[in-house]
């Protein structure tokens, strides 16, 4: 993962913590989510434009 190890993982993810609290890792993490969802759907989805060029030919 990256060339980081498991106790490199594990630092990070402890100092994530204490920056961030417990109770605010949960909200990024459900952010990061919906982030991600909206980004596949509209990369699998085709614009509007893209289906206009598509009729006209």
């Amino acid at each position: 993962m990256f060339g980081l190890g498991w106790a490199e993982v594990a630092i990070v993810g402890v100092v994530a913590l204490l920056i961030f609290g417990p109770k605010k890792i949960p909200e990024m993490g459900s952010a990061l989510g919906k982030t991600l969802r909206g980004f596949k759907e509209e990369i699998n989805e085709p614009s509007a434009a893209d289906r206009a060029d598509d009729e006209e030919v």
